[in-house]
């Protein structure tokens, strides 16, 4: 196992070192950070001494090595638009994002599984095909259209929900939380919805798909010819050989809805990493750019990293492959 994790992690390495030079790069020709921080009335002394202050006036390879050298320390510099340590800023906004992303992600695991599996197994009933119809909807509609209609529907019309904010939150050491206060609970409710959805119609259709390939095996009839009862077979043979390639999905969309989540930010003014990146994207504050897909990059590291551990805990074929 140990063995397992240092080769997932030594493979790591390459991919965050190439990320890390891309977004450096990639942000360092974008806008002009100086003309934003100092203004529009500014001499060219004040210029030059904010450029050596910043160490823009370094060669590029030598700001990427000192970038790479303070990010292993948890140092991304300053924000150039707020004038603040970035890590700071991050870890501020983090826990909106990933409170956000849980809701999300357990709403698609919750109604996603089961409806999936419904409508696997009962394939012709007409609630089967309602669920299916509606799916089309997550897939089809762009997130911030179901942002909006949600927003005109619940806060406009009728007025039960909030339409942006994160509501009231409550300080747990350096950890905010909305969870603890009920105006908090009701402004989560619209942008989980919102960034769920398409997660709840991918893993449905998954997990309907790959039911219905399960069922149609050898050894689901071989199960059916001993005489065991439907629901040992749905839900001790189907349901958990369909988990395999359902883990991945699940992994990978979770890592995804952290990542995507700027467009349900903006939309919700919700004050997470999302947004901050937005509002970094205007004022060319290329440190919080960079950070923020360094940070989505360890993110989806790590969420490889236990979906293969997950995948070696429930899949006993590839612990017999190691131990050949």
């Amino acid at each position: 196992m140990f063995a397992f994790i240092l080769s997932r992690l030594l493979q790591a390495l390459p991919v965050m070192l190439a990320v890390s030079l891309i977004s450096f790069f990639m942000f360092a020709f974008v806008g002009d950070p100086i003309a934003i921080m100092l203004g529009q009335d500014f001499t060219p002394a004040q210029r030059d001494a904010l450029v050596r202050d910043l160490g823009l006036d370094r060669p590029a390879p030598i700001q990427f090595l000192h970038f790479i050298g303070n990010a292993l320390q948890g140092e991304f510099g300053l924000s150039y638009r707020l004038s603040r340590p970035v890590a700071d800023l991050i870890a501020e906004r983090a826990p909106a994002t990933l409170e956000l992303a849980l809701c999300a992600a357990l709403l698609a695991l919750v109604v996603g599984v089961p409806v999936g599996v419904y409508t696997g197994l009962y394939r012709k009933s007409w609630l089967s095909r309602f669920f299916l119809t509606f799916s089309l909807i997550g897939v089809s509609l762009p997130t911030f259209l179901i942002g909006i209609l949600l927003i005109l529907i619940f806060s406009v019309w009728l007025g039960w929900l909030p339409s942006f904010g994160r509501g009231d939150t409550v300080k747990i050491g350096w950890w905010s939380t909305g969870f603890l206060t009920w105006s908090g609970i009701k402004a989560l409710i619209l942008p989980s919805i919102t960034l769920g959805l398409f997660q709840v119609t991918l893993i449905m259709r998954l997990v309907r798909s790959e039911m219905l390939e399960v069922l149609r095996s050898d050894y689901v009839k071989f199960a059916r010819a001993r005489g065991l009862r439907n629901r040992s077979i749905h839900f001790g043979h189907a349901l958990r050989n369909t988990l395999v390639p359902v883990i991945t999905i699940v992994g990978l969309q979770l890592g995804a809805i952290i990542a995507f989540a700027i467009v349900t930010e903006t939309v919700f003014q919700w004050p997470g990493m999302g947004l901050l990146f937005i509002q970094s994207v205007g004022a060319a504050d290329i440190p919080v750019m960079a950070a923020y897909l360094l940070l989505i990059a360890l993110v989806f590291v790590v969420i490889n990293l236990i979906v293969d551990l997950l995948y070696y805990a429930v899949d006993p074929r590839l612990r017999v492959g190691k131990g050949h």
